[in-house]
Parts: C-alpha cells; structure tokens; sequence
C-alpha cells in the first residue's frame, strides 16, 4: 500500500504554478528575482508590482520549490495575493509586454482552479497497483503551466473519465460494417482487445470509442443519420475495464494489457486533443521506422501497431472515432512507473523507494535513472535525426525490488518527430510528412527541453526535497552521461553551459500559439561544469 499523500489544495497549486511560470518567462530573463532569507522575491518588470513566496528549501539547483505563503507589497506591508489576485497581475503584466490582451486567460485559470477543486473533492484512496496509481497520481498538474487542469467542458462531463480521481470506466462497442471500417497498420492488434467486447454482427468489425467521445458527437448529423439507418450499431460497454492514464484521453486496459489513444477533439491545457488523419497516418508510418532504431539503442518504444475508424463521410468523424492502439506495460521489466509521478512535489512515490532512503543509495538511484534516459534520447537524435519528447509524462521508469531503475520505456508517436534532411519520407503524404518533422535546430531545442529540463531537472528537484545536501552532486553525476556523447559539437555546448531552452507555456498561452510552435526562454544550465575557484 502507497503512503498516504501530502496535502494538496487547489488555491495554493493554482498560485504556484502562475508563479513558476512568471518566473521562469518573465521575471528571471529580466533579473527581476532574488532570494531574500527564506523567500523568493519577484519583481514583475512593466506593473512594477513586487511579489514575495516561501521557499521550501534554499535554492540549490535550476529550479525552485515555492511554497506559501504569496504575498505582494503595498507600501511598507507584505499582504496575502490570493490566487486569483495573482492570476490577474500575471495578465496584467503580460498585457503590456506584450501590447495584446487575452480575453480567454483568466478563464482558462478559472477553469483550471476549479477542475482541480472538482478532482481533490472526488478522489478516491490509494491504489495497491503502483503503476496505475503512478498514472492517476497528477492531481496538480505540470508545475510550469499556468492552467495545468484547464479542460474543456463542465467536470459534470469529464469528472468520472479523470485519471487524478482513481476512477475506471467501461468503452462503448460499435458495430462497423467492414466496408465502412478505416484501419492502417496490423489489423490483427485489435484482437485482444475484441476479445473482451460483444460478438459483432456477421459482415461487420468492432471500434471502441470513449464514452465521453461519443457524446461529445452525438449532435453530428452523418453519426446520427448512420446510427438512424443501422448503418452504425451501438453494442454497449465493453466488457472490461479502462484505467485513464495522465493523458486522460489515453486508457490502458489491463485485462487485454493494451492502451487505447482516443480522439476525444476537446482542448486540454495547450492542445485540442484529437487524432487528426494526418496524425493517424503519421503514427503507422514511425511505427514501420523506429523498431530498429530502438533495437539498437537497447531501449523501448511503446509500438502503436494500428489505428481504426470509419470512413462515411465526414473528415470530423474520421478523427473523432479514431483510435490508436497502444503496446502494454506487461512484458517490460520490474514495475513501471510514471516519472511524472516521481517528479511531483504532492506525490510520495520517491520517499517510498527505499533506494532512496539515504544519501548515499539516493546517488546510486539516481546515476542508474539518467543512465536509462538519457542516452537513449541522446542517441536517437544525434545518430539517427530521430527526435523523442521524453517529457515526464511520456515516459515510464521500470525500477526492481529496491526501486532501483532497471529499464525506461519510452511512448507517444504523436510528439516523436524526425530531423529535417535525415529521413526520405517521400513516399509518404506532404501533410504527413510535414507533421513528422522538425527543422535540427527546433528538434534539439525540443529534446533537451523535454529530457533535461522538463524530465531531469524535476526529478533531480524532488532528490534533493529527501536529501538537500545532494542537489549538486547529482548534477555532475548527470554530467558523464551527457560526456559519453561529446564528440557532437551540441553536447559540447552543453556541456559548456550555454544556457537551456525551456517551453514557455505561459507565452504560448498568452499568444494563443499552436503548441508545435511554442517559443523557449533561456534557463540556467545544471550540467555545466563547475568552474575553479
């Protein structure tokens, strides 16, 4: 049994995830924030309003842990700035560094608040599966986004499809006639999953769709002229259980030991999450070209062997029935777990690792976690032009007995691309091969945003939340791993300290940008080699 979990409300998570990404996008590149004993003090550079929180802990490395309480400065007093206080001076403040107002902002933040509000209220206690629970573990969200629940539709919708509430559920069965069935990849994958759902009338296939999905569609007129006309056949629930996964539209049904992408076409955080054809396609396509790579790198990819959906006559169905089938967890090695989960501050999962349980083992875990992750994101890129998102919820840490990381397996073709200029993918669709592709520069910029700060600096952080006195130690122990590769001149630059680039969601929410094309801001850089006194 799982250790019970820290308090979490969702005022304070709103406040500090607002203030982590003022710091980091707007504050720190102006030099507008400095320690002061026990707290971290924030100027906001054109409001000129000063801002001050708790600190955890002393600030050791890249990133800090802000704790309350969240105050502002008027005159001579430090007063409390409630969340929704500081919501509007982060609007305020990007509005004139910007010259655009965003209408939608403060909303999003709204929404946000109150989904994590709706989730705290309906949790249910710790699970006995680590690995599902790992995945249902992220009540507060990413750390740096200034809306990390922000999700479309009232939680009356969405609350019993929530992976942070610990629920499952059951996925409707449609019946497709085979000439209408749209599928790419091996078809034969669907079959353990069909196993557990209704015989299927002669001369059709089976799609599982999600309930929330579904209904999300119900008002569209060729679904309901096709349902209307026996064209289409609701078969019911599934005979199994979904478990919702830290993607929520993405469910791992442990009977079939399968995942299940589905297109549930509603904005989440950044993204409407949908499988767009072109996506769909995309992911047939890696899924032919990655097995050797990774063969060779002596590491996992989730393979996501086959889609399915239906071909009437309509491109918003198309996306909005597809499905992705996804590889299980079942024959990798050791327990997998969630890193996302090993990196959250309102989790318990690392003080539950007695490798962690002193310095000294708490070293040795470490080493053996950048040595499962790093190299081979660093090789699939530099020797292959191959560019994984290894960001903390894509990718899984098998770890043994003692929980000492054995294995990382690594998933989503959606966010894995490849290097402009590497790959001939001529044969392939311009609007898929677009999409399956980054320019070098960007694709770099991509993989040590989401592998070093992103992954590695949040795990590193919640190292030393157990032992402090580690935080720099880890970071030259990291620094070998990078060392292995620096016969390419980017590591180099690492390794020389060029500052990292970290996705600015705040600005990326503010400009209202698609996510592919989100800007970075400069980040101090842990891996640089300590310089002589």
């Amino acid at each position: 049994m799982l250790l019970t979990e820290p308090g979490i409300c969702a005022d304070d998570a709103t406040s500090t995830a607002l203030l982590n990404c003022l710091i980091r996008e707007v504050c720190a590149p102006e030099q507008q924030v400095w320690p002061d004993g026990a707290h971290l003090v924030a100027r906001l550079p054109r409001a000129g309003v000063v801002l001050r929180t708790g600190l955890a802990r002393p600030p050791a490395g890249p990133t800090y842990r802000l704790a309350p309480p969240y105050e502002e400065k008027r005159g001579d007093e430090w007063i409390a700035a409630p969340w929704d206080r500081l919501a509007n001076l982060v609007a305020g403040e990007l509005e004139l560094a910007t010259g655009r107002a965003n209408p939608e902002f403060l909303t999003q933040v709204d929404d946000s608040h109150s989904a994590m509000a709706a989730i705290l209220a309906a949790r249910c206690g710790p699970l006995d599966d680590r690995y599902i629970d790992s995945e249902q573990s992220l009540v507060a969200g990413h750390r740096f986004h200034p809306s990390p629940k922000s999700r479309q539709g009232s939680p009356d919708d969405w609350l019993q499809y929530a992976p942070e509430t610990r629920n499952r559920f059951r996925p409707h069965w449609l019946a497709v006639p085979e000439e209408l069935i749209a599928e790419e990849g091996t078809p034969e994958a669907f079959a353990d999953l069909e196993a557990y759902g209704p015989p299927p009338p002669p001369g059709h296939g089976l799609l599982p769709v999600h309930p929330w999905q579904f209904s999300l569609m119900a008002d569209n007129p060729v679904l309901q002229e096709a349902m209307a006309r026996g064209r289409l056949l609701s078969l019911g629930p599934s005979g199994t259980e979904a478990v919702p996964t830290s993607s929520v539209r993405t469910v791992y049904l442990p009977d079939a030991d399968v995942f299940c992408k589905f297109s549930l076409d509603v904005r989440i955080t950044n993204c409407v999450r949908k499988n767009a054809w072109y996506e769909l396609a995309g992911a047939m396509a890696l899924n032919d070209l990655l097995p050797p790579i990774f063969k060779e790198l002596d590491s996992t990819f989730l393979a996501e062997p086959a889609y399915r959906s239906t071909t009437l006559a309509d491109r918003r169905l198309f996306e909005g029935l597809g499905v992705i089938l996804r590889q299980g967890i079942k024959g990798l090695p050791g327990t997998p777990l969630l890193a996302g989960a090993l990196a959250d501050p309102y989790t318990t999962f690392l003080a539950d690792i007695p490798a962690l349980s002193a310095p000294d083992s708490a070293q040795a875990w470490w080493d053996a976690y950048v040595a499962q992750v790093a190299p081979p994101v660093l090789r699939a890129y530099l020797d292959h032009g191959v560019v994984l998102e290894p960001h903390l919820q894509n990718v899984l840490i098998c770890v043994d007995a003692e929980g000492m990381p054995v294995h990382a397996a690594f998933r989503d073709l959606e966010g894995t691309k490849l290097t402009a200029g590497r790959w001939d993918l001529a044969h392939l669709p311009a609007r898929v091969a677009e999409s399956l592709t980054y320019a070098p520069d960007r694709g770099w910029n991509r993989v040590i945003y989401c592998l070093v700060v992103n992954h590695l600096t949040e795990i590193a952080a919640a190292v030393a939340d157990l032992h402090p006195s580690l935080e720099q130690t880890l970071w030259r122990t990291a620094r070998k791993h990078f060392a292995d590769h620096d016969h390419h001149p980017q590591v180099r630059a690492l390794l020389a300290g060029v500052p990292l680039p970290a996705k600015a969601n705040l600005r990326t929410r503010w400009s209202r940008a698609a996510d592919r094309g989100a800007a970075y801001v400069p980040v101090p850089n842990p891996l640089t080699a300590p310089r002589p006194l």
